[in-house]
């Protein structure tokens, strides 16, 4: 399916609009917008001017009111301005009353922050799940708000909102979407089959797993690649990395841990985007180790890093060893803190210099090498293939071959013994493992 993109999209002008209401205060309405603003440009538009209403409560057929709506339509009439994009999420008639509002007789799209990121995610997907899980998003999102006078049925024009692997689907009547809905769940959960069973291969590997997670555009990807020479994309737009990459990285010791770049987090993240991308996600729910990234340098960094703690949080990958790291230091003219977390645990580097991360990994070691303890294992000769399990996952420090077993000293991790915990002495296999243990 041909991906339709248009060149007079990337000066795509647009008039961005947003709701001041009871309890919001005016900054954090401005703070939301300059984020959109760089979803914007992230998507290859261009803002023209922003509108702000002051309103107890949002209209229910246009959110804004009546005359703020004509405001509106006379300021894109004036300025030849054919896109309009709300920071919120609007209704199926919600967008049908303000294109026919705010158009009249002229054809003009009208997109919710949420429209506005599953096209940069549809610009962005590279690999064939990511596309099928922009797709599958898409259609879920945008499939019941293809309705009205006809500007959102007529969305294969290329520009802002209407691009993506998805965009022919939505000319299909709603049966067809239905069934190329069903199709893509299919598909999807049979990829997320393989990466279960990848997942399997690596927690018997008994290498620790750590997932670089953080606000979109802190220098996940910039990381990775410093760390392992990934050489994957890493830019200075929201949403560069949309696709998990796992690399093998060695520590100081010389013992390996993988590290994975995972999806960037954003306010107001639409849940059906979660949902789609949950096998992408699950990278940090599996993971040993969390690596939450901060960019530094953001006057809003305090903030975003609370929006990526409450996203750990639902899905449900809080509770694990945790660094803080604050990147793109060498940008920063102060450096920020954290309220309730451990300063051991929180570390100032650039992604970009090498700054500071020296003393991150050396954390990480402590990390991953707390909690292993020496034990001694009796292994039969005849299955001595359990030996090359310790070779490969763990410090060997003394074999001795005997006539019927093979007893090896080695330093293991929780993982590895209860891999291996058939040839432990009785009184190890059987010892209740406190936190003290491990």
């Amino acid at each position: 399916m041909a991906q339709i993109y248009n060149e007079k999209s990337l000066d795509m002008r647009a008039v961005l609009v947003a709701l001041e209401t009871r309890g919001v205060t005016h900054e954090e309405v401005e703070k939301s917008l300059d984020e959109v603003e760089r979803l914007l440009d992230t998507a290859g538009g261009e803002v023209f001017a922003r509108v702000i209403q002051v309103k107890d409560s949002p209209d229910v057929r246009t959110v804004v009111g009546s005359g703020k709506v004509k405001e509106i339509g006379d300021l894109c009439l004036a300025n030849d301005i054919e896109l309009v994009v709300f920071d919120g999420e609007l209704s199926p008639s919600q967008i049908r009353n303000l294109e026919e509002g705010i158009g009249g007789e002229r054809e003009i799209r009208v997109i919710d922050r949420s429209m506005l990121i599953l096209d940069i995610f549809a610009l962005h997907a590279v690999t064939g799940e990511g596309k099928l899980q922009v797709e599958l998003a898409q259609l879920k999102y945008t499939a019941p708000r293809l309705q009205g006078k006809g500007v959102e049925m007529s969305r294969l024009g290329g520009g802002i909102g209407t691009r993506g692997p998805g965009e022919s689907k939505l000319e299909s009547d709603r049966r067809h979407m239905k069934r190329r809905i069903a199709a893509l769940e299919e598909e999807l959960r049979e990829l997320d089959k393989n990466r279960t069973t990848m997942r399997a291969a690596r927690d018997r590997s008994g290498i620790s797993k750590v997932a670089i997670v953080g606000y979109t555009n802190a220098g996940k990807s910039t990381l990775l690649n410093y760390l392992t020479d990934a050489g994957i994309l890493a830019e200075d737009k929201l949403f560069a990395t949309l696709d998990p990459t796992t690399r093998k990285f060695q520590l100081p010791s010389g013992e390996n841990v993988l590290l994975t770049d995972t999806v960037g987090f954003i306010r107001k993240l639409p849940h059906h985007l979660i949902k789609a991308f949950k096998s992408t996600l699950d990278e940090a729910v599996f993971a040993d180790i969390l690596l939450i990234l901060i960019d530094a340098s953001d006057s809003e960094c305090e903030s975003q890093f609370e929006v990526t703690d409450k996203l750990i949080k639902e899905l449900g990958a809080e509770g694990k060893p945790t660094l803080y790291v604050f990147n793109k230091c060498d940008k920063a003219s102060d450096l920020p803190t954290l309220a309730n977390v451990e300063k051991e645990n929180v570390f100032y580097i650039s992604a970009k210099t090498g700054e500071g991360i020296e003393s991150m990994t050396a954390k990480l070691e402590e990390i991953v090498q707390a909690g292993k303890k020496s034990l001694i294992f009796k292994i039969p000769n005849a299955e001595q293939s359990a030996l090359n399990i310790l070779y490969k996952n763990a410090v060997v420090e003394d074999v001795e071959y005997g006539s019927e077993f093979v007893t090896v000293v080695a330093t293991v991790d929780a993982k590895v013994r209860g891999m291996l915990a058939r040839y432990l002495p009785e009184e190890d296999r059987i010892k209740k493992e406190t936190e003290a243990d491990w």
